[in-house]
């Protein structure tokens, strides 16, 4: 089968899944697995998730830029004063801080863990079986957030909470555990209503794509430079695709959510989760 179709569809589930609640990293471990492709390289996967970054800015971009203009601003702020909260008025401060604290969780996590994490990679079981878990947590925040009330605009959102977040995305680093999943479930359970929840999960992924991209080329660069050129056609084909695809999913999800639940997500979790386990149960026979 061609390079180039394989790295359409597995740009295709990458946009589709990462930005929709049922994780991208699960499916690009079992898509490949179902055909019998061989696993795909890492370039390739880094290079797909940066499709999603852009489709991210893509959407957002004028968002970060005020963001980045306003923390910067904010600098000579904190220097001053000791509280985060209680000093900025800007909310855009507010929440350029609030992505970075809650980015650090899962960069220590991928730091400390990196060698764990990417062997779970290669095992189609495990990511089956964190679908199951991401299926829980998206059925236990939608109950949580229709029992505490989830009304809270973004703006209202505290460092704790933006810190809880960032925890909840560091566990998204295990396959199966969907990124946008968790985050918005952890958002939910905090009493963000449901655009804030999803929002706020989007914003605070692109550092996440953008550090784990670099830090993936760069490794891949200082082992085999050679694997750009070997892989350039392919890797455009993921590229666009995944950018395309996430940038249709991240619309879809906004408006979805305006008045839908996420139990969608949640039956849909877990019957990939079962289906692929049966059948891996049946392979072994």
């Amino acid at each position: 089968m061609s390079d180039l179709f394989k790295a359409f569809v597995l740009g295709l589930v990458q946009g589709a899944s990462e930005f929709l609640p049922v994780s991208s990293s699960g499916h690009l471990v079992i898509v490949p697995w179902l055909f019998g492709w061989p696993t795909s390289t890492l370039l390739f996967d880094t290079v797909v998730h940066l499709g999603t970054l852009l489709s991210i800015l893509a959407v957002f971009g004028r968002d970060f830029v005020a963001i980045i203009r306003a923390t910067l601003r904010s600098l000579p702020v904190l220097f001053k004063t000791r509280g985060l909260t209680s000093s900025l008025t800007d909310n855009n401060a507010r929440m350029g801080w609030f992505i970075v604290l809650g980015s650090v969780p899962a960069a220590i996590t991928g730091l400390l863990f990196k060698d764990s994490l990417e062997r779970l990679y290669h095992t189609p079981q495990a990511a089956a079986f964190f679908l199951a878990v991401t299926a829980l947590l998206l059925a236990g925040s939608e109950w949580m957030s229709r029992n505490v009330g989830a009304r809270a605009p973004l703006a209202a959102m505290s460092l704790r909470q933006s810190f809880l977040i960032g925890l909840a995305q560091a566990a998204a680093l295990a396959p199966g555990i969907s990124r946008s999943g968790t985050t918005i479930a952890a958002a939910l359970a905090q009493g963000l209503r449901r655009e804030a929840a999803t929002r706020y999960s989007f914003l605070l992924g692109a550092p996440a794509f953008l550090g784990a991209g670099l830090l993936q080329v760069v490794d891949t660069l200082a082992v085999e430079p050679s694997a750009v050129l070997a892989e350039l056609p392919a890797l455009l084909v993921g590229f666009i695709t995944s950018a395309v695809c996430g940038y249709a999913a991240i619309r879809l999800l906004l408006a979805y959510v305006r008045r839908n639940s996420l139990y969608l997500f949640s039956g849909y979790c877990l019957l990939v989760s079962l289906a692929v386990l049966t059948l891996f149960a049946l392979r072994l026979r």
